[in-house]
């Protein structure tokens, strides 16, 4: 292939055309064209890449005129480069070379190798085990709308696991807030509406806009049909237009982009509306379920309670916490499965040694599908069954006071593979390399004329050796060398002074190949023959190879049904022992969630804070009660307190307290033990959480212009089976305004809303609303006060805080004694004072006075 991209004559060079047309055909797609061992960049994407991957950008050739600016990764380390260019939103067209250079010689010397695009690498669609987070799922999503309601799909290509779910325009921003997908594919027409702004606002560089035209629901409709073999899509669902169309547009994304190749999907699951409690975007983001406020998993509730130990089992819990349910039926067979370990110890640690074991099955059975499957992807199937079928044996004998249904379930799930793990195990080498490329991955004994080609290849350096030894027994030459180049193959050496012993001419078996200053080289029909057969058998060797692998994939796909239904058992079992173990470890109870409002949590403790503060040493957490709704035994108010108004301090532990609830009733509803000594939640069907302060400046918004968003969102949505948390409403703004903002919000919630919920607030004069809200009750943090100075108990009680002791926190804070000081002087004189003491104030006492110095306090024991 010529190095210019110009020929002499000023014309374009076949590469540059094949370049050009193949980037006209992918113009937004980076294209990585196949260079021998090298993908080389151009133009726009050489100097894109170069700045994104911070590598050399070089030039080749001319092009109009112009340098050509290039830059290129190395085949074989391919995939790091991919890895950075994809988290940065770019997306890659793959293009290879579709024959052998040498095929193309053959055509002429000008002649260029075929290359196509084999696929289009995108955040949604990447399968290979070094992009993807072992531990999260990757969703690619569609969403589509149709007789004026949204639908949503999303897969995740590296399981094939899909679901649908029909919803509101005005619900699409919680759907995805739930799904978090590595790519949206969204119809362009919707990116305009107003009124879905929002949603695509939280998704910003994840969304893929496509023409409307992929999203119509026939289309979908018979892509569906097709690709899972049926006539109608009843048997799987009562899907809306909606939900058709965008799981429609998923399955023709998937196979534009992996050019044809689909890989394996399961039947989509559609979520019936209303069996999720629904979380909403900013509530997700208060409560930092999966990752915290700056975008990290380490602090979040998540990374907090996680202790699976297979990728799968980690996924699944986190599909879990994103997904509560509302059925308590649902809800008991999942905590029916963490107890069925809960009880059995010996069972719990036996399998969780075992799952260390495990390798991901249903990524390398993904990539298997797509023909983008390795050795070590079947060895991962292998091994993965393997522990499987020893996990099921050990299911059999366990001992579990509820485990009965719960390991039979398990076990069926689990199936029986012996058949494929001795397939598998027959077939594949001890020792399997990363790449196919050089071979060895068949086990000798495997396949008979393999293992003849293989032994040719691999003794070649001893039928070579022979040869040396013959020739130079033949000449006389005992310094005669049979060497290898790239040019002449396999050749004889000897060196110039002794070539005269070697015969060339008629008779001789000897054939002059090339004289240089030092030695003469030579070859010979025999040696030729050998060089011709052992080329032979390494491309053989490596062809029956690769298609013995290929037999294999196809067995594998063949089972791929038990096979992915034993993958989700190990999953199962990962989570139902790694929360089996929390619950044990961290005096974690099984909550009762019913049908109806009550809200009882006995001796309730903060999931992402007690373990902190256990691994910092930081003293043992204070457990608190909290009961929302229900009639009490004492025969109090009739509907027992559903609202709180929560007074006292800050530092006093309000916000923590407010969290731990609502994270405690996501815990229950998503199957899980929580943090109490009891628990029993009539099911919550939405949950809405302000805590916290945050701006949101690249809007327009201030602090104080979120809260109010916020807030307006929970009062037009939340309703009776509900959960609201709020913190702190109205303190972005005058004290009258913040105070009449709380006070309507709190009588809105009692009165309307009628759901149950807790209000932290500062404004002493909310708790003059006990008296004629029935529902609502006051309960504070508890101070002691000892010697002048505050200790914070962080204990909840009934009562009211008798003041806020703001100052003193300040003090905590580092405020100079001046200020402190200074700052009690005015509170006492703005307590003690009338309404226009402020004014007064101001103007007797000059700006910034400085007020006398506290002396030091001196605490002793008590």
């Amino acid at each position: 292939m010529p190095d210019q991209t110009v020929d002499t004559d000023g014309a374009m060079t076949p590469m540059m055309a094949q370049y050009l047309a193949i980037k006209r055909a992918h113009p937004d797609s980076m294209l990585f064209y196949r260079m021998g061992d090298f993908y080389e960049l151009f133009f726009d994407d050489a100097v894109a890449a170069s700045a994104a991957l911070d590598i050399a950008l070089t030039k080749r050739g001319k092009h109009l005129g112009d340098d050509i600016p290039m830059c290129g990764v190395p085949v074989h380390s391919h995939e790091v480069y991919l890895n950075r260019l994809i988290r940065k939103g770019f997306r890659v067209a793959i293009c290879e070379q579709m024959e052998d250079p040498a095929e193309a010689r053959k055509r002429g010397a000008k002649a260029v190798v075929n290359r196509g695009v084999a696929r289009i690498v995108t955040p949604g669609t990447i399968t290979e085990e070094t992009l993807l987070e072992a531990r999260r799922a990757n969703y690619l999503a569609a969403v589509a709308q149709a007789q004026g309601e949204a639908g949503i799909a999303w897969i995740d290509v590296s399981t094939g696991e899909m679901k649908t779910q029909a919803a509101a325009p005005s619900e699409l921003a919680a759907v995805l807030a739930r799904i978090q997908p590595g790519e949206a594919l969204v119809p362009d027409s919707l990116l305009a509406l107003g009124a879905l702004q929002a949603a695509w606002r939280e998704l910003q560089d994840r969304l893929t806009p496509l023409p409307q035209s992929r999203f119509d629901s026939e289309n979908g409709k018979r892509r569906l049909q097709a690709l899972f073999g049926v006539a109608t899509l009843d048997a799987y669902g009562d899907f809306s237009r909606a939900e058709v169309a965008a799981a429609g547009a998923l399955v023709d994304y998937i196979e534009l982009t992996q050019k044809g190749r689909m890989p394996r999907i399961a039947p989509p699951v559609r979520v019936v509306p209303g069996s999720l409690l629904e979380i909403d975007a900013a509530t997700r983001r208060n409560l930092e379920l999966v990752e915290t406020m700056s975008g990290e998993r380490r602090g979040s509730l998540l990374s907090a309670i996680d202790a699976t130990i297979t990728g799968a089992g980690a996924r699944l819990l986190a599909a879990r916490l994103a997904a509560p349910l509302t059925d308590p039926e649902s809800i008991a067979t999942r905590l029916d499965g963490i107890g069925a370990f809960f009880d059995d110890p010996s069972l719990r640690q036996e399998l969780r040694d075992r799952l260390k074991e495990v390798p991901d099955m249903a990524r390398a059975l993904a990539r298997i599908s797509l023909d983008r499957g390795g050795p070590r992807d079947l060895a991962a199937i292998r091994d993965g069954l393997s522990a499987a079928g020893t996990m099921k044996s050990r299911l059999a004998t366990g001992q579990g006071l509820a485990g009965g249904a719960v390991f039979a379930d398990l076990a069926q799930k689990l199936g029986d593979h012996e058949e494929t793990i001795a397939g598998l195990a027959d077939a594949l080498s001890a020792d399997l390399p990363v790449s196919t490329a050089a071979g060895g991955f068949i086990r000798r004994g495997y396949n008979v004329r393999l293992d003849e080609l293989v032994a040719l290849r691999d003794e070649s350096r001893r039928l070579i050796a022979a040869l040396q030894v013959k020739y130079a027994e033949m000449t006389g030459v005992a310094a005669l060398k049979v060497r290898q180049n790239n040019v002449l193959g396999f050749y004889i050496e000897v060196t110039a002074k002794q070539a005269d012993a070697v015969p060339t001419g008629d008779g001789s078996p000897f054939i002059h190949r090339q004289t240089m200053a030092s030695a003469v080289r030579y070859s010979t029909v025999e040696l030729g023959d050998l060089e011709a057969e052992i080329a032979r058998a390494a491309d053989r060797s490596l062809s029956l190879e690769l298609e013995l692998l290929k037999e294999l994939s196809e067995r594998v796909l063949a089972v791929s049904d038990g096979i992915d239904r034993a993958a989700q058992a190990v999953a199962e079992i990962d989570l139902n022992t790694a929360m089996a173990e929390i619950a044990v470890e961290r005096r974690y109870c099984r909550p009762v969630v019913d049908a109806g409002d009550g809200f009882e949590i006995v001796a309730g403790r903060h999931p992402v804070v007690e373990p902190a503060l256990a691994r910092s040493g930081g003293g043992g957490f204070i457990a608190n009660d909290c009961r929302l709704g229900g009639a009490d035994d004492s025969g109090g108010r009739p509907d027992g307190g559903r609202l709180w108004l929560l007074t006292g301090p800050n530092m006093a532990g309000k916000s923590t307290f407010l969290r731990q609830n609502a994270l405690i009733a996501i815990m229950a509803q998503a199957g899980l033990y929580v943090p109490a000594t009891s628990a029993r939640i009539g099911a919550v069907d939405r949950l809405f959480s302000r805590v916290g302060a945050a701006d949101d400046l690249a809007r327009g918004r201030s602090t104080f212009m979120v809260e109010m968003v916020e807030t307006a969102a929970i009062l037009h949505q939340a309703g009776p089976k509900s959960l609201v948390i709020l913190d702190e409403i109205g303190r972005g703004t005058s004290t009258f305004d913040g105070l009449s903002i709380a006070w309507a919000v709190v009588e809105h919630l009692h009165e309307v809303n009628r759901c149950r919920g807790m209000f932290a607030t500062h404004y002493h004069e909310l708790t003059a609303l006990a008296e004629r809200l029935g529902g609502l009750e006051c309960h504070t943090m508890r101070v002691k006060e000892w010697q002048g100075d505050v200790v914070f108990l962080h204990e909840v009680a009934a009562g009211v805080a008798d003041r806020s002791y703001g100052i003193h926190v300040g003090e905590l804070a580092g405020l100079p004694p001046t200020v402190i000081s200074r700052a009690e002087q005015i509170l006492q004189e703005l307590e003690s004072a009338d309404s226009g003491a402020a004014g007064k104030l101001a103007a007797d006492l000059p700006l910034f006075a400085a007020a006398p110095r506290r002396p030091p306090k001196h605490v002793e024991a008590p």
